[in-house]
């Protein structure tokens, strides 16, 4: 076998074609990998790889065409047929001479992570895994097109027979979906010969062990095919005995039997068994806290998925499959719009984006916007948005504990008095606390309804009218909680004032002017406050996170025995308060200012003759809103979500954190740009290309 394998690879070295293979891999990869990687700053070299798998239709009939067939074209196959090696052998030479021609651009290609980590972080498990998919997906190929040299006399025959073949397995998954967009017993069969597919799986940071048996059991298969093929011929040319050619059928079912079987158990087996997760978010692994809820769950839970299987988010899918191998009485469907486009009317009556998720119980259902999975950045420098984060697991957990849960804490959110209503962010991270909302106006209402765990006053840029606050003084008094938000109007809103005096608390007409300017953004208005530890502020606290409040309040308290005051959020010492915001002209204090410091947000707890109230009280508009959240990168929504925990008081509340997807570009220099690309788009490849030509032209004269 060591000899077959030298010869076959001097023999492609010497006729130019490994020269020619190698050089042409290096140039095209090199192109997408300048683009991707280079220019556009990826980290992930998946992105490249992906864009040039088209290559194999062209460059592995060329490789592969001669192997086999120009000796049977020449009569030299009758020297193997008659060797004294065992025909395995022989294919088992050539087929390492031709892996290891392509595992020489495979080499190569390598080294480019190494590369650019120098210029920031690359994340290797997803990077490598991309790499040995490629390999495996090119040594597939090429095992078929040696089995088809091994069939035909002319090599040009062999190579477009090669490429029909593996453009077939190319294009294979989108004729599978237009013979059926749901899936058939013909797309089930059809989807053996789907190559790509495969290869996806693994380019998006996902182990699957059923992809690495199906390309390791299609190179096999091949080549014992091929080892069947030449055994065929051998033993016609030897000995004519019937009992060969029934041993060699006998051998190319087993193998396909065995082929089969692996592929199936494979597939079968749990993904808990036979998928990885290699990605450096680890975004398609349940944290603990899901799968110690989920496993207890004893009621049957159908998750719906609102988009055709075959065209599911990759990252979404996977996530739910371990949701419904977690627990037995999770069922996850989909349900293909363009089958059924009326399906999700039975839900809701406003539309949904494809790939959006319906959780559904006995007791009740939600829905989960697609849009709504990935967290967003807009760039105002270059007017684009960038995914920061994905909320798949986050919440799907949560509408799996609403949907179960027999006790649904219900908040109130006033209106009438202009108040400002919550993003669709903040309404999210409302449904994420599997908390019941409703706006109310307290005119239609006798008293605040008794079912609140919580009111939400939220901005009023009016003041509340006697009666209004005569209810909610009432309300508070027997124990309720309210989340008060108050706004700068230029004007005293008593009533509402009179809310936060029950907690002892006073507001500040004018804005908080902060000089340290540690504690501001760009402008001394745009605070970035100071943050104090309490269970409300602990997804902010202490790592490195800001909380963004522009044009706040301050406030201040006296401390008494009667309620107990927690700081979430404070201005520095050196900030002050300035009544008249019209006509600031500078930033430097003035006669009139109100020295401070000031606090922006504080807990209060106020001790009544039967049990607590509780009051969380903000003193900037902005701070929950969608344009304050984005330029801290969600921590807005995270100090939401933590005061909405003040007031769910059940047990059913879960809260898994956004899982980072951002990515960190890669930050080249223009003249280390430069260099690499050339060297991997020219140098390199032609290198390879002229020392290859010299051989070939030297030996021509020989």
């Amino acid at each position: 076998m060591a000899a077959i394998y030298k010869r076959e690879l001097k023999a492609y070295f010497h006729s130019f074609i490994g020269a020619l293979f190698i050089g042409a891999t290096l140039f095209l990869l090199g192109i997408y990998f300048s683009v991707y990687n280079l220019f556009m700053g990826y980290p992930y070299i998946g992105y490249a790889l992906s864009s040039v798998v088209f290559l194999f239709l062209i460059s592995i009939p060329l490789l592969t065409m001669r192997i086999l067939a120009e000796e049977r074209k020449q009569k030299t196959d009758q020297l193997i047929l008659t060797a004294p090696i065992s025909v395995g052998k022989i294919v088992a030479g050539k087929f390492l001479a031709l892996a290891t021609i392509f595992a020489i651009p495979v080499a190569i290609i390598s080294i480019y992570p190494l590369i650019l980590s120098i210029f920031g972080k690359v994340a290797f498990g997803e990077t490598y895994l991309a790499i040995a998919g490629f390999f495996l997906y090119g040594i597939a190929c090429i095992s078929i097109g040696i089995f088809i040299s091994s069939l035909i006399e002319s090599q040009v025959i062999a190579a477009v027979l090669t490429f029909g073949v593996l453009f077939l397995g190319y294009v294979m998954s989108g004729l599978c979906n237009m013979i059926s967009s749901t899936g058939n017993w013909i797309t089930r069969i059809l989807s053996v010969f789907d190559m790509v597919g495969r290869y996806d799986d693994l380019l998006n940071g996902s182990l699957h062990i059923s992809s690495i048996v199906y390309y390791l059991s299609v190179t096999v298969l091949f080549l014992i095919f091929t080892v069947q093929s030449i055994q065929k011929r051998r033993y016609s040319v030897s000995v004519k005995n019937a009992g060969i050619g029934a041993y060699n059928v006998s051998v190319t079912v087993i193998s396909v039997v065995i082929a089969v079987f692996l592929n199936v158990i494979a597939i079968e087996l749990p993904s808990a068994y036979t998928v990885f997760d290699v990605t450096s978010q680890k975004l398609y692994t349940l944290s603990d806290e899901t799968k110690a809820y989920v496993e207890d769950i004893s009621e049957d839970i159908d998750i719906y998925v609102l988009v055709n299987e075959s065209q599911a988010d990759m990252v979404l899918s996977m996530m739910l499959k371990n949701y419904e191998e977690l627990n037995p009485h999770i069922k996850v469907s989909y349900v293909d719009p363009a089958v059924n486009p009326k399906f999700f009317t039975n839900y809701t009556d406003s539309a949904v984006s494809s790939n959006s998720v319906i959780v559904e119980s006995a007791q009740r259902s939600r829905i989960i916007d697609y849009e709504t999975i990935y967290q967003t950045e807009f760039d105002y420098s270059t007017y684009s948005s960038t995914v920061t984060g994905y909320d798949g697991e986050g919440q799907i957990t949560s509408a799996i504990a609403y949907v179960v849960s027999d006790d649904m804490p219900k908040l109130y959110m006033l209106e009438g008095h202009g108040e400002l209503e919550f993003d669709s962010g903040f309404k999210t991270v409302i449904e994420k606390a599997n908390m019941d909302y409703e706006t109310i106006n307290l005119l239609n209402y006798d008293q605040v309804p008794e079912d609140a765990d919580c009111v939400v006053i939220n901005a009023p840029t009016e003041d509340l009218s006697a009666d209004d606050t005569e209810k909610m003084l009432s309300y508070m008094e027997n124990g309720g909680s309210v989340l008060l938000v108050s706004t700068y109007t230029g004007k005293q809103l008593e009533n509402f004032d009179s809310l936060l005096e029950f907690y002892g608390v006073k507001v500040t007409t004018g804005l908080i002017i902060e000089e340290d300017q540690n504690h501001y953004y760009q402008n001394p208005f745009w605070l970035l406050p100071e943050i104090g530890y309490d269970d409300v502020t602990e997804k902010v606290y202490g790592n490195g996170s800001y909380v963004f409040v522009p044009y706040a309040q301050g406030l201040s308290y006296e401390e008494t025995d009667e309620v107990e005051i927690s700081v979430l959020l404070s201005a520095s010492d050196d900030c002050y308060v300035r009544e008249d915001v019209e006509n600031v002209v500078d930033y430097s204090r003035q006669e009139g200012d109100l020295e401070g410091p000031f606090d922006v947000g504080l807990k209060c707890v106020k001790l009544l003759e039967e049990g607590t109230s509780t009051a969380i009280i903000y003193s900037g508009e902005n701070i929950f809103t969608q344009g304050a959240d984005e330029m801290v990168s969600g921590s807005n929504q995270k100090l939401f979500s933590g005061t909405l925990g003040a007031f769910a008081s059940y047990t059913d509340s879960i809260s898994i954190p956004v899982k980072d997807y951002e990515i960190s570009y890669l930050t080249i220099s223009q003249k280390n740009l430069i260099l690499i690309a050339f060297s991997t788009v020219i140098i390199l490849p032609f290198a390879f290309l002229i020392v290859g030509f010299i051989v070939w032209f030297n030996r021509r004269k020989l």
